[in-house]
């Protein structure tokens, strides 16, 4: 069986270490899905050898397309994991054994550690943020309708014990040119003849979405990190009903 790690990237010249230092011994083969970076990162890719394969494409708003993967990061105790359910079970010939063991499931749910200026926020409702990232060929794919979506499988899902390590905002200029990203999506995908309410997205939502990461999922306990994230995470209602609003 061939164990493929597929990453989607633009511009990641900084961060594509993340995931191939990780994986590259562990994998055969690295598919890489480049959105027309402009700085190093093909170079940067391509320097790690012959399981590298590019693939280019563009850089669409609805990003899931290629899904920026290049900043997760594979720990050794994850691995072990991996290679226990891909590698160890499928080489069993016992069929009791390969019926009662986890390959019953065609796809894993990985709990994952997200890096938020300073520190890994594991309060504020961010941890253990569960992702589907581990699955048979075939069996998985994006809708394509919303930012935050997982991917749809056909078949059992199980879950990991083990963390993924994303470090998607190792400073706060990346975060907010995410940000910037992800409502705009948000915008585009609302209809032009929608009726938004104001109170909603100026006060109703920013209000009860802070109350809950900061307070009832306990960002607080995150420190600053978490009281920035939880507040930029209420008031991106307000960027979304203004983006929507400039559109129409």
């Amino acid at each position: 069986m061939k164990l493929s790690l597929c990453l989607a990237v633009y511009n990641e010249e900084k961060n594509l270490h993340y995931p191939l230092d990780s994986a590259i011994d562990f994998v055969d083969e690295v598919i890489i899905v480049d959105g027309g970076s402009i700085d190093r990162t093909i170079e940067v890719a391509k320097s790690y050898g012959k399981k590298i394969k590019v693939i280019n494409s563009d850089n669409p708003i609805m990003f899931h397309k290629n899904k920026q993967k290049a900043i997760e990061e594979l720990t050794a105790e994850l691995k072990e994991e991996i290679k226990s359910i891909v590698w160890t079970n499928f080489n069993s010939s016992d069929k009791r054994a390969i019926q009662e063991s986890p390959l019953q499931y065609v796809a894993y749910n990985l709990p994952r550690k997200n890096w938020f200026l300073t520190g890994f926020l594991m309060k504020g409702g961010q941890y253990p943020d569960y992702t589907i990232r581990l699955y048979k060929n075939g069996l998985a794919k994006f809708p394509c309708k919303d930012v935050h979506e997982n991917v749809e499988i056909l078949g059992k899902i199980g879950f990991l014990k083990n963390a993924l390590v994303h470090y998607a905002d190792p400073d706060f200029s990346r975060y907010l040119s995410r940000w910037d990203r992800y409502t705009t999506a948000e915008a585009d995908r609302i209809p032009i003849d929608t009726k938004l309410s104001f109170f909603n997205y100026f006060i109703w939502k920013p209000k009860i979405t802070f109350l809950m990461m900061y307070f009832r999922h306990k960002g607080f306990m995150d420190g600053f990190p978490g009281f920035v994230f939880a507040l930029f995470s209420s008031i991106r209602f307000w960027v979304i009903y203004i983006k929507w609003s400039v559109k129409k």
